[in-house]
């Protein structure tokens, strides 16, 4: 065991951004006012920094003459598009509180929504798949009494808003004032509106963005949702930051439209959590598109598999890929890996602590700091972590601690050198006959089996030892899927026989959050009943 102790802080020569968001794309814009800024594959629209400040800005002018002040609510509800990037910018140009609403989110949750943070203008998307957002709002209309105007995207009530506006000065903002607030989807009860500054998440976007060395020249694929900080923060900001343009290349994901536009507009960097980047690799013609122009990109949401890294790195260009590790409170990125470190290092960890932030590895019952290499909490503390949960101080208390060192829920260990492994998050810790089991270990290994696509395993009831472990498994070949001897027989030798998995399930796909990562919790739910074995 280490004698040194599990905690870290990032050091940098880069002082943070004192800027609020506006003052920060002023100055982009007096940089690189001919450089493309955002461009929008499915509708071929495209902005210089010049044109898409002034767009900003018209924006910007309508809301203060719809009568929207310094912190009141701006709800967006709305799949990715460019007018959901225009009223973040003209949001925060005005010092209105942005609130994010999940663009799957159901009538009973957008009432929620609209009442907690108290919205007085909606903007939402007008329909997307099998929602129509104008008869939801509707519905729900008479139950928000705040809410005082709905703006339609692509309909004459957008163009209507616009018209409004005439050129008047800017409010003086401070840059520790609320911007955004982004709801983290609780597995239990309502959602938490996470309450972040221009300070948190402008400083994050820009720091994720040095560490993988943008500049004027790069051009980000985003097909993660902007309604999470990894579309709105690690993209956008990132870009508008550093010069950068931003590319939509679809509404929600599409592995094809993804990989065309990264083709078309000669991407330099591709974002994505590993499903995303699993289903791109695994198109039919994926060998057809032309990815030379890639060099970077991120990888976060969840772990990464070493093979999946390898393909990534090998097959879409993506030497300098870098994973990143945070939550929606921490603005959101704590820990990245940088762009030379080795294959181990991006998988097998989640980088090391990004400048001005402090990152520890407490025992949770006791909050002790842990030695290095030892399992326990991971807190982190600085600029990014959020300024509370919205009108909720009791819920804040409990995750943000008096030392303002915010408790993550995430298990990890911290290696000598100081990076960090998440080991798993402490609800879905498996204990086994009293032994505590982390899944994540056991799905990086099964990811190397030949009949294997894609894997989660989960803690499900066992009469005798308290909990089993269940393997939910994608075949690669539905035709010949796995059998649980062909699994246990792989296992054997290579783990400890209690970490084996009990129970196979052979699954199409896996429930899914609409930033894409895996519902655990409902994989749990499902195959609870009537999988114990005495």
């Amino acid at each position: 065991m280490s004698s040194q102790l599990s905690y870290t802080h990032g050091t940098s020569d880069t002082a943070l951004l004192g800027d609020t968001i506006g003052a920060n794309l002023d100055r982009a814009v007096a940089a690189w006012p001919d450089r493309e800024a955002l461009v929008d594959v499915p509708s071929g629209r495209r902005w210089t920094y010049a044109r898409f400040a002034a767009d900003v800005d018209e924006l910007a002018y309508a809301l203060l003459a719809s009568g929207i002040a310094k912190g009141d609510r701006v709800g967006i509800w709305a799949v990715n598009c460019p007018e959901w990037v225009l009223v973040q910018y003209a949001t925060a140009r005005i010092g209105a509180i942005m609130v994010n609403i999940n663009p799957a989110y159901r009538t009973h949750e957008v009432e929620y929504v609209l009442n907690q943070a108290g919205i007085s203008l909606l903007f939402a998307s007008l329909s997307h798949k099998t929602s129509d957002y104008r008869a939801m709002v509707e519905q729900v209309r008479g139950k928000c009494p705040r809410l005082r105007e709905s703006v339609f995207i692509g309909d004459p009530s957008w163009e209507a808003l616009i018209a409004r506006g005439t050129p008047a000065a800017f409010e003086e903002l401070s840059c520790d004032e609320p911007i955004n607030i982004q709801y983290t989807s609780g597995t239990t009860g309502f959602p938490k509106g996470a309450t972040l500054s221009h300070h948190n998440i402008l400083n994050n976007g820009y720091f994720v963005g040095e560490s993988i060395a943008y500049d004027e020249q790069d051009r980000i694929c985003i097909p993660v949702p902007f309604y999470h900080c990894f579309g709105m923060v690690m993209g956008n900001l990132a870009a508008t930051s550093h010069g950068a343009c931003m590319v939509i290349p679809a509404p929600s994901f599409d592995p094809t439209a993804t990989l065309s536009a990264v083709q078309q507009e000669r991407c330099t960097s591709l974002y994505g959590v590993p499903t995303m980047f699993i289903a791109e690799l695994n198109l039919p013609d994926f060998a057809s598109y032309d990815l030379s122009s890639l060099r970077t990109g991120i990888m976060a949401g969840s772990p990464c598999p070493v093979e999946v890294m390898k393909r990534v790195v090998a097959e879409m260009h993506m030497a300098e890929v870098s994973i990143c590790y945070g939550m929606t409170e921490t603005s959101p990125v704590s820990l990245q890996t940088r762009m030379d470190d080795d294959l181990e290092h991006r998988t097998g960890t989640v980088g090391r602590v990004l400048p001005h932030i402090e990152v520890k590895i407490v025992d949770p019952a006791t909050g002790a700091t842990r030695p290095r290499g030892t399992a326990g909490e991971l807190c982190t503390r600085g600029y990014s972590v959020m300024l509370g949960y919205w009108n909720e101080p009791e819920k804040t208390a409990e995750a943000v601690d008096a030392g303002r060192w915010m408790h993550t829920g995430d298990l990890a260990t911290m290696r000598e050198d100081g990076y960090v492994e998440i080991v798993g998050r402490i609800k879905d810790m498996i204990i086994r006959g009293g032994e505590n089991i982390y899944p994540r270990e056991i799905e990086e290994f099964l990811y190397a089996h030949p009949k294997i696509a894609d894997v989660q395993v989960v803690g499900v009831p066992h009469e005798r030892y308290g909990e089993e472990v269940l393997a939910c498994v994608i075949p690669r070949d539905a035709t010949d899927p796995l059998t649980l001897e062909e699994l246990r027989a792989f296992c054997e030798g290579q783990l400890a026989h209690y970490k084996i998995p009990s129970v196979l399930r052979i699954l199409g796909s896996f429930p899914m959050t609409v930033s894409g990562k895996v519902r655990k919790v409902e994989l749990r739910e499902r195959f609870a009943a009537g999988s114990s074995t005495p």
